[in-house]
Protein backbone atom coordinates (compact mmCIF):
# COMPACT_ATOMS: atom_id res chain seq x y z
CA UNK A 1 0.00 0.00 0.00
CA UNK A 2 1.42 3.84 -1.01
CA UNK A 3 2.20 5.76 1.53
CA UNK A 4 -0.12 9.24 2.36
CA UNK A 5 2.33 10.57 4.96
CA UNK A 6 6.20 10.67 5.65
CA UNK A 7 7.89 12.13 8.10
CA UNK A 8 11.74 13.08 7.09
CA UNK A 9 13.67 13.67 10.70
CA UNK A 10 11.17 15.94 12.24
CA UNK A 11 12.49 18.37 14.72
CA UNK A 12 10.30 20.88 17.33
CA UNK A 13 12.18 22.75 19.21
CA UNK A 14 10.88 25.57 21.48
CA UNK A 15 13.31 28.80 22.67
CA UNK A 16 12.26 29.45 26.51
CA UNK A 17 14.11 31.07 28.88
CA UNK A 18 16.83 29.16 30.18
CA UNK A 19 17.57 27.57 26.53
CA UNK A 20 15.62 25.26 23.91
CA UNK A 21 12.94 22.39 24.82
CA UNK A 22 13.70 19.67 21.76
CA UNK A 23 9.74 18.41 22.29
CA UNK A 24 10.61 16.41 18.90
CA UNK A 25 14.42 15.69 18.21
CA UNK A 26 14.42 14.07 14.65
CA UNK A 27 11.40 11.81 14.10
CA UNK A 28 11.11 9.83 11.14
CA UNK A 29 8.24 7.85 9.99
CA UNK A 30 5.84 6.81 7.42
CA UNK A 31 1.77 6.39 7.57
CA UNK A 32 0.02 4.43 4.47
CA UNK A 33 -3.15 5.21 2.46
CA UNK A 34 -5.98 3.44 4.86
CA UNK A 35 -4.13 3.05 8.19
CA UNK A 36 -4.27 3.60 11.69
CA UNK A 37 -1.03 4.14 12.86
CA UNK A 38 -0.99 4.77 16.50
CA UNK A 39 1.68 7.04 18.84
CA UNK A 40 1.88 6.67 22.39
CA UNK A 41 3.95 7.43 25.23
CA UNK A 42 3.92 9.46 28.56
CA UNK A 43 2.72 12.60 28.81
CA UNK A 44 5.30 15.34 27.55
CA UNK A 45 6.92 12.38 25.11
CA UNK A 46 6.15 14.48 21.75
CA UNK A 47 2.62 12.73 20.75
CA UNK A 48 0.82 16.03 20.38
CA UNK A 49 3.43 18.43 19.20
CA UNK A 50 4.09 15.82 16.00
CA UNK A 51 0.57 15.61 15.07
CA UNK A 52 0.36 19.61 15.26
CA UNK A 53 3.09 19.90 13.58
CA UNK A 54 2.30 17.67 10.66
CA UNK A 55 -0.94 19.72 10.46
CA UNK A 56 1.70 23.01 10.97
CA UNK A 57 -0.18 24.58 13.78
CA UNK A 58 3.11 24.58 14.67
CA UNK A 59 6.15 25.27 11.88
CA UNK A 60 8.64 22.31 12.49
CA UNK A 61 12.37 23.35 13.01
CA UNK A 62 13.89 21.18 10.68
CA UNK A 63 12.74 18.29 8.96
CA UNK A 64 10.20 17.08 5.84
CA UNK A 65 6.83 16.70 5.99
CA UNK A 66 5.65 14.61 2.45
CA UNK A 67 1.88 14.53 1.90
CA UNK A 68 1.02 12.07 -0.90
CA UNK A 69 4.19 12.69 -2.15
CA UNK A 70 4.81 16.49 -1.69
CA UNK A 71 6.78 18.49 0.42
CA UNK A 72 3.94 20.32 2.61
CA UNK A 73 6.56 22.52 4.24
CA UNK A 74 6.91 24.80 1.30
CA UNK A 75 3.73 25.26 0.43
CA UNK A 76 0.56 27.48 1.96
CA UNK A 77 -1.32 25.66 4.78
CA UNK A 78 -4.71 26.49 2.74
CA UNK A 79 -3.91 24.10 -0.52
CA UNK A 80 -3.81 21.03 1.70
CA UNK A 81 -5.84 22.08 5.07
CA UNK A 82 -8.97 20.16 3.33
CA UNK A 83 -7.15 17.15 3.55
CA UNK A 84 -6.03 17.23 6.90
CA UNK A 85 -7.78 17.56 10.08
CA UNK A 86 -7.78 17.07 13.70
CA UNK A 87 -9.94 16.02 16.22
CA UNK A 88 -8.76 17.79 19.54
CA UNK A 89 -8.28 16.15 22.90
CA UNK A 90 -10.67 18.66 24.90
CA UNK A 91 -13.90 18.46 24.13
CA UNK A 92 -15.35 21.06 26.65
CA UNK A 93 -12.36 23.69 25.13
CA UNK A 94 -12.08 23.10 21.32
CA UNK A 95 -15.71 24.20 20.74
CA UNK A 96 -16.05 28.01 20.45
CA UNK A 97 -19.20 28.45 23.30
CA UNK A 98 -21.04 31.24 21.34
CA UNK A 99 -21.30 28.89 18.50
CA UNK A 100 -24.30 27.02 17.37
CA UNK A 101 -23.77 23.58 16.11
CA UNK A 102 -24.69 24.26 13.16
CA UNK A 103 -22.02 27.03 12.82
CA UNK A 104 -19.47 24.81 14.43
CA UNK A 105 -20.14 22.47 11.23
CA UNK A 106 -20.58 24.55 8.91
CA UNK A 107 -17.55 26.70 9.25
CA UNK A 108 -15.29 24.66 7.64
CA UNK A 109 -17.81 24.80 4.63
CA UNK A 110 -18.05 28.37 4.44
CA UNK A 111 -14.23 28.57 4.66
CA UNK A 112 -13.48 26.59 1.70
CA UNK A 113 -17.03 27.43 -0.25
CA UNK A 114 -17.85 23.65 -0.23
CA UNK A 115 -21.66 24.83 -0.32
CA UNK A 116 -23.88 26.07 -3.35
CA UNK A 117 -26.71 27.64 -1.37
CA UNK A 118 -27.74 27.90 2.12
CA UNK A 119 -29.74 25.31 1.46
CA UNK A 120 -27.17 22.85 0.37
CA UNK A 121 -24.99 24.21 2.90
CA UNK A 122 -28.02 22.62 5.86
CA UNK A 123 -28.28 19.38 4.10
CA UNK A 124 -24.48 18.87 4.22
CA UNK A 125 -24.16 19.94 8.21
CA UNK A 126 -27.16 17.24 8.91
CA UNK A 127 -25.45 14.82 6.84
CA UNK A 128 -21.98 15.12 9.23
CA UNK A 129 -24.09 15.29 12.30
CA UNK A 130 -26.11 12.05 11.12
CA UNK A 131 -22.94 10.24 10.29
CA UNK A 132 -21.84 10.68 14.12
CA UNK A 133 -24.71 9.75 15.72
CA UNK A 134 -26.46 13.14 16.04
CA UNK A 135 -29.30 14.88 14.45
CA UNK A 136 -31.06 17.91 13.10
CA UNK A 137 -32.58 19.07 16.28
CA UNK A 138 -28.96 19.41 17.87
CA UNK A 139 -27.84 21.67 15.13
CA UNK A 140 -29.22 24.96 16.77
CA UNK A 141 -28.00 23.89 20.25
CA UNK A 142 -25.09 25.76 22.10
CA UNK A 143 -21.59 23.13 22.68
CA UNK A 144 -23.18 23.65 26.74
CA UNK A 145 -26.08 21.93 26.22
CA UNK A 146 -24.10 18.65 25.26
CA UNK A 147 -22.57 15.69 26.98
CA UNK A 148 -18.61 15.32 26.62
CA UNK A 149 -19.05 12.51 24.67
CA UNK A 150 -21.87 14.64 21.95
CA UNK A 151 -19.40 17.25 22.14
CA UNK A 152 -16.70 15.32 21.19
CA UNK A 153 -19.00 13.75 18.17
CA UNK A 154 -19.82 17.66 17.28
CA UNK A 155 -15.35 17.85 16.97
CA UNK A 156 -15.61 14.73 14.95
CA UNK A 157 -18.56 16.16 12.35
CA UNK A 158 -16.61 19.54 12.21
CA UNK A 159 -13.62 17.45 11.12
CA UNK A 160 -15.70 15.52 8.49
CA UNK A 161 -16.99 18.44 6.87
CA UNK A 162 -14.28 18.88 4.12
CA UNK A 163 -14.05 15.40 3.77
CA UNK A 164 -10.46 14.63 4.28
CA UNK A 165 -8.33 12.04 3.57
CA UNK A 166 -6.21 11.99 6.92
CA UNK A 167 -7.12 13.08 10.29
CA UNK A 168 -4.96 13.64 13.38
CA UNK A 169 -7.11 11.90 16.13
CA UNK A 170 -4.93 13.63 19.97
CA UNK A 171 -6.60 11.94 22.25
CA UNK A 172 -9.86 11.69 21.26
CA UNK A 173 -10.98 9.86 24.16
CA UNK A 174 -8.77 10.34 27.47
CA UNK A 175 -11.33 13.23 28.51
CA UNK A 176 -14.55 10.82 28.25
CA UNK A 177 -15.90 8.07 30.17
CA UNK A 178 -14.88 4.12 29.61
CA UNK A 179 -18.26 3.42 28.09
CA UNK A 180 -18.42 6.05 25.82
CA UNK A 181 -15.02 5.69 24.99
CA UNK A 182 -15.88 2.67 23.59
CA UNK A 183 -18.38 3.89 21.17
CA UNK A 184 -16.10 7.10 19.83
CA UNK A 185 -13.53 4.16 19.05
CA UNK A 186 -15.99 2.31 17.17
CA UNK A 187 -17.26 5.13 15.22
CA UNK A 188 -13.96 5.99 14.46
CA UNK A 189 -13.37 2.29 12.76
CA UNK A 190 -16.65 2.73 11.08
CA UNK A 191 -16.08 5.90 9.67
CA UNK A 192 -12.29 4.57 8.38
CA UNK A 193 -14.53 1.94 6.93
CA UNK A 194 -17.01 4.11 4.76
CA UNK A 195 -14.61 6.68 3.86
CA UNK A 196 -10.83 5.28 3.47
CA UNK A 197 -9.83 7.66 6.16
CA UNK A 198 -6.22 7.39 7.24
CA UNK A 199 -5.68 8.14 10.95
CA UNK A 200 -2.83 9.09 12.91
CA UNK A 201 -4.29 8.11 16.55
CA UNK A 202 -2.12 9.82 19.98
CA UNK A 203 -3.27 8.67 23.13
CA UNK A 204 -1.29 7.00 26.29
CA UNK A 205 -3.45 4.58 27.00
CA UNK A 206 -1.52 1.58 24.94
CA UNK A 207 -4.82 -0.92 25.21
CA UNK A 208 -6.99 1.76 23.40
CA UNK A 209 -4.21 2.39 20.72
CA UNK A 210 -3.34 -1.44 20.12
CA UNK A 211 -7.26 -2.30 19.69
CA UNK A 212 -7.56 0.40 16.94
CA UNK A 213 -4.18 1.01 15.20
CA UNK A 214 -2.18 -1.00 12.46
CA UNK A 215 0.91 -0.04 13.54
CA UNK A 216 2.03 1.46 16.89
CA UNK A 217 5.14 3.82 17.32
CA UNK A 218 6.31 4.26 20.99
CA UNK A 219 7.87 7.60 21.95
CA UNK A 220 9.98 8.84 24.90
CA UNK A 221 10.93 11.95 25.34
CA UNK A 222 11.00 13.35 22.10
CA UNK A 223 12.15 10.13 20.16
CA UNK A 224 10.38 7.60 18.63
CA UNK A 225 12.24 4.62 20.00
CA UNK A 226 9.99 1.32 18.62
CA UNK A 227 7.69 0.79 15.94
CA UNK A 228 5.71 -2.41 14.63
CA UNK A 229 2.97 -3.95 13.57
CA UNK A 230 -0.02 -4.05 16.65
CA UNK A 231 0.03 -7.78 17.42
CA UNK A 232 4.12 -7.82 16.93
CA UNK A 233 4.89 -4.75 19.24
CA UNK A 234 2.62 -6.17 21.86
CA UNK A 235 3.76 -10.20 22.02
CA UNK A 236 7.44 -9.35 20.57
CA UNK A 237 8.42 -5.74 22.09
CA UNK A 238 12.30 -5.10 21.92
CA UNK A 239 12.67 -1.56 23.47
CA UNK A 240 12.91 -1.52 27.63
CA UNK A 241 10.40 1.19 27.41
CA UNK A 242 7.82 -0.94 25.94
CA UNK A 243 8.16 -3.50 27.82
CA UNK A 244 7.02 -1.24 30.88
CA UNK A 245 4.26 0.01 28.70
CA UNK A 246 3.19 -3.14 27.87
CA UNK A 247 3.47 -4.50 31.55
CA UNK A 248 0.87 -1.48 32.96
CA UNK A 249 -2.01 -2.92 30.30
CA UNK A 250 -4.48 -4.73 32.75
CA UNK A 251 -5.59 -8.27 31.77
CA UNK A 252 -9.44 -8.99 32.68
CA UNK A 253 -8.28 -12.58 34.18
CA UNK A 254 -6.35 -12.64 38.08
CA UNK A 255 -5.13 -15.89 37.73
CA UNK A 256 -3.22 -14.16 34.51
CA UNK A 257 -2.31 -10.78 36.57
CA UNK A 258 -1.00 -12.52 39.46
CA UNK A 259 1.56 -14.18 37.44
CA UNK A 260 2.60 -11.20 35.29
CA UNK A 261 5.40 -9.20 36.57
CA UNK A 262 4.69 -5.43 36.57
CA UNK A 263 7.85 -3.38 35.54
CA UNK A 264 7.94 -0.55 37.61
CA UNK A 265 10.36 2.52 36.47
CA UNK A 266 12.30 4.39 38.31
CA UNK A 267 12.94 8.22 38.65
CA UNK A 268 11.21 10.42 36.69
CA UNK A 269 11.21 11.82 32.58
CA UNK A 270 13.67 13.78 31.84
CA UNK A 271 13.97 17.68 31.47
CA UNK A 272 13.02 18.11 27.52
CA UNK A 273 15.30 21.27 28.01
CA UNK A 274 18.15 19.54 29.26
CA UNK A 275 18.03 15.49 27.95
CA UNK A 276 20.70 13.19 28.91
CA UNK A 277 23.56 12.42 26.86
CA UNK A 278 23.00 9.09 24.41
CA UNK A 279 19.80 7.35 24.73
CA UNK A 280 16.81 9.74 25.93
CA UNK A 281 15.92 6.54 28.26
CA UNK A 282 19.10 5.92 30.16
CA UNK A 283 18.32 7.58 33.35
CA UNK A 284 15.53 5.21 33.70
CA UNK A 285 16.59 1.96 31.91
CA UNK A 286 16.75 -1.19 33.89
CA UNK A 287 19.20 -2.95 31.36
CA UNK A 288 21.68 0.55 31.09
CA UNK A 289 25.13 0.16 29.62
CA UNK A 290 28.12 2.19 29.47
CA UNK A 291 27.92 2.87 25.72
CA UNK A 292 23.71 3.76 26.15
CA UNK A 293 25.18 7.58 27.66
CA UNK A 294 27.59 7.90 24.63
CA UNK A 295 25.15 8.23 21.29
CA UNK A 296 21.18 7.79 20.72
CA UNK A 297 20.81 4.49 19.51
CA UNK A 298 19.61 4.43 15.83
CA UNK A 299 16.30 3.11 14.95
CA UNK A 300 16.85 0.47 13.17
CA UNK A 301 14.48 -2.73 11.60
CA UNK A 302 15.17 -5.51 13.70
CA UNK A 303 12.41 -7.89 12.14
CA UNK A 304 9.90 -7.27 8.92
CA UNK A 305 8.56 -4.08 9.94
CA UNK A 306 9.50 -3.66 13.17
CA UNK A 307 11.88 -1.20 14.06
CA UNK A 308 13.82 -0.72 17.27
CA UNK A 309 16.43 2.12 19.01
CA UNK A 310 18.07 0.16 21.99
CA UNK A 311 22.29 -0.23 22.62
CA UNK A 312 20.95 -2.83 25.47
CA UNK A 313 19.62 -5.09 22.97
CA UNK A 314 22.30 -5.10 20.38
CA UNK A 315 19.57 -3.99 17.98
Amino acid sequence: MADLLELKDIKQHFRVSGGRVKAVDGVSLRVEKGETLGLVGESGCGKTTIGRTILRLYEPTAGQIIYDGRDITKVPRREYRRKMQMVFQDPYACLNPRMTVADLVGEPIDIHKLADSKADRKNKIIEMLELVGLNSEHANRFPHEFSGGQRQRIGIARALAMNPEFIVCDEPVSALDVSIQAQIINMFASLQKEFGLTYLFIAHNLSIVAHISDRIGVMYLGHLVELAESDELIKRHVHPYTRSLISAIPVPDPNITRSQQRIVLTGDVPSPLTPPKGCPFVTRCPQAKARCSEGVPELKEVSAGHFAACHSNSV
